[in-house]
């Protein structure tokens, strides 16, 4: 497995992380010992950072995590959560330093962590960004020794601009893949100038890049490939990365085409968002063993040909740019 550091951090992470959205709800159940044999294999298989969020499952795929890293070897596992979704209603002036410490203390509690490794603000209104209170807060709950270091989780370029001029910023996670190449342009260069991490979320498109699925494919209802794909809970960028999910399944047709062999789709996919300047770690989600070592894999992948990368910009402007690129 590949390693990266991530300077503000002081951090040096396997470029394949994992996601564990997936352990905690909204991708259909997953039984908690599937859910631990999957993080087991992840780390077994190089990863060390998990990234994972105090609404993903009401707090249940931070238990798992918390349980799973206590059964791993001490300072092998490194905790990314998030907070700030807990908010009804989720405004910005939800985001305050009171509201800071309750959803802290429950995320403590849910990983079992004194301090925690790293927090995000979870997609905050765009003004949070820029409110000076929102850092000192946050600067605060550092020098009380709650965690270590904050980022952002942003669903917009220009918030992670604002987020990346803050100096204690560690780390910005943001939707990258092929379906989605806008914060090529600005953001990942800021970053790299900067010192900020990335972490690249959402790194399959929902799975469409994972070559799997059909026009016909249907998703069980407390999937959220199912009920947002229109945004009705959530940004619906998060969902197939805001792509209609039949110009989704053509591209992704295309995309396997484009897959050397002996790496699936979804390998191909990862390891050109690892090959891409700026980028720290990239957490594929996984339900089973088999996919979490096979995600890791990609880490250890040759570096995709200048053609290769080149083809893949080539499709996105061809059929995936005027759908996303105007968006976010």
């Amino acid at each position: 497995m590949d390693t990266r550091r991530m300077e503000r951090l002081g951090l040096d992470t396997s470029v394949i992380g994992m996601g564990c959205w997936q352990i905690g709800g909204s991708w259909g159940e997953v039984p908690e010992s599937d859910a631990l044999a999957t993080l087991h294999a992840a780390a077994d298989a190089g990863v060390t950072f998990f990234d994972t969020a105090d609404v993903y499952g009401n707090g249940r795929s931070e238990q798992l995590v918390g349980r799973f890293r206590r059964e791993r070897p001490a300072g092998s596992v490194f905790v990314a959560t998030k907070m700030g979704r807990r908010a009804d209603p989720h405004v910005a002036g939800a985001y305050t330093l009171d509201n800071f410490r309750a959803w802290n203390d429950r995320s403590r509690a849910n990983l079992g962590m004194d301090t925690l490794d790293l927090v995000q603000l979870h997609c905050p209104p765009s003004p949070v960004f820029t409110t000076q209170a929102t850092y000192d807060a946050l600067d605060t709950m550092v020098a009380e020794g709650r965690m270590r270091a904050y980022g952002v989780s942003v669903e917009r370029c220009d918030e992670a601009l604002a987020a990346i001029e803050r100096p204690n910023v560690a780390s910005v996670q943001i939707i990258l893949n092929a379906f989605r190449l806008k914060l090529l342009e600005e953001v990942l260069p800021a970053a790299v100038a900067a010192g900020v991490g990335i972490i690249a979320r959402v790194p399959l498109a929902s799975g469409l890049l994972s070559g799997r699925y059909t026009a016909d494919t249907e998703f069980a209802v407390d999937d959220h490939r199912s009920y947002n794909r229109e945004g009705a809970s959530f940004d619906k960028g998060e969902t197939f990365s805001g792509v209609p999910y039949d110009v989704g399944i053509a591209a992704a047709q295309e995309f396997a085409g484009l897959v050397p062999e002996g790496v699936t789709p979804a390998q191909f996919a990862l390891r050109w968002i690892v090959d891409t300047p700026g980028v720290s770690v990239v957490i594929p989600g996984a339900r089973n063993a088999e996919q979490a070592r096979a995600n890791a894999a990609a880490g250890s992948l040759p570096p995709l040909s200048a053609s290769q990368r080149d083809a893949v910009a080539a499709l996105y402007d061809r059929r995936i740019r005027e759908h996303v690129h105007a968006s976010w």
